[in-house]
């Protein structure tokens, strides 16, 4: 047990030396310092840039110190279970100690995110690939995947636009997860995601294979003055709907724009009001045209997603549910047995997996 204390604190402290906990504080007393200037919003960018890196250096801190205090009461708590040779107490401790190394994993995990636009909020968007109509339902499962990790995490998350299929499933759906490095997070996930299954819709159930897509982009903000011209886009509005075509608004309030230079649309219809969906849906086309500007600065895809790139056609993950039940990930060759949890939002070891393998791709290698 004291050796494993011992291996955590070491840990952390390589993390604390990699976060640089004295930078930290001085950077917070200074952004606490702008915060209280009363013409702080007078400069509404301004202002949204201190706010929010001061939001995310308090947590950070915030994390680390409490990771701190943590391990040193779980010190204390098993030199208290060997002086009263406690059972009860050294279970507690192991406990302690299991959190302490998934948490502190995950912390060591997110001082890898040091990309541009890691730190932001994630927009995704699921959709059909081939499979018919078994690809519309896996595309649902993944949503509902996606969903599911981010309510374990207590992360926000708002479902901008749901394209329903005829017969079952989706066959597209944008939304955005609201966590501090939730982009960093979760851009390992784009790529194509293959599902084989005995299809529900096969009456002589037979095996089907089926694809679907996930697309990772960070939401944009106002420094990045991605502008766009009234007439290179085209909007239209329409009747919102359900599942199966069922309309679920009465009024044309759902809003779909094309970009006409680049030939991207996106569209929204979440909220009941046109005013709020134009709003949203211009939020996805920007920060698609900073995805697609990124990408044209730079001379190969991959050094943004590493392999895997920003194609739709490229294959990271099966899902095999029969004729036995296995996950696994195509480029870190992480797998699991557990196919109901990791469809029900357990995908922590994929995606941190995948975090690491990209920082050993983007590390160039030494002679």
């Amino acid at each position: 047990m004291p050796g494993e204390l011992r291996e955590l604190s070491a840990t952390l402290t390589s993390i604390e030396k990699v976060l640089d906990l004295d930078a930290l504080r001085a950077e917070l007393a200074g952004l606490e310092e702008q915060a209280a200037q009363p013409d702080l919003w007078s400069d509404q960018e301004r202002a949204t840039q201190v706010t929010s890196r001061l939001s995310q250096v308090q947590a950070d801190l915030r994390r680390v110190e409490d990771l701190r205090r943590r391990l040193e009461d779980a010190g204390v708590l098993h030199e208290l279970a060997e002086a009263e040779d406690d059972s009860g107490t050294r279970e507690e401790v192991e406990t302690e100690l299991g959190g302490l190394q998934k948490a502190i994993g995950e912390l060591e995990v997110r001082t890898l995110l040091g990309g541009e636009y890691d730190a932001r909020d994630a927009l995704v968007t699921v959709q059909a690939e081939a499979g018919g109509v078994d690809a519309a339902d896996w595309a649902q499962m993944l949503l509902r995947m996606y969903l599911r990790w981010a309510e374990r995490h207590g992360y926000s998350t708002e479902v901008y636009d749901t394209s329903y299929a005829e017969e079952a499933g989706i066959k597209s759906a944008t939304f955005v997860v609201k966590a501090p490095y939730a982009y960093g997070t979760l851009a390992g996930e784009h790529g194509t995601h293959r599902l084989v299954r005995i299809s529900p819709f096969d009456n002589q159930h037979r095996r089907q294979t089926s694809f679907a897509g996930v697309d990772v982009v960070p939401v944009v903000q106002p420094t990045d003055h991605i502008d766009i011209d009234d007439k290179d886009i085209r909007v239209d509005v329409y009747r919102s709907s359900g599942p199966g075509g069922q309309g679920v608004n009465t009024t044309d309030s759902a809003v779909r724009i094309t970009h006409l230079p680049t030939g991207i649309v996106v569209s929204c219809q979440n909220e009941r009001s046109q005013i709020q969906n134009r709003a949203s849906a211009m939020a996805v086309l920007q920060a698609k045209l900073l995805e697609r500007q990124r990408l044209e600065e730079r001379a190969e895809m991959d050094a943004l997603r590493g392999e895997g790139g920003s194609s739709w056609g490229n294959q990271i993950r099966s899902y095999v549910l029969h004729p036995y039940q296995m996950v696994k990930d195509l480029r870190t060759e992480v797998e699991t047995g557990n196919t109901t949890a990791v469809l029900d939002g357990d995908i922590d070891q994929f995606v941190e997996a995948e975090i690491r393998w990209k920082q050993g791709q983007d590390t160039p290698s030494r002679a």
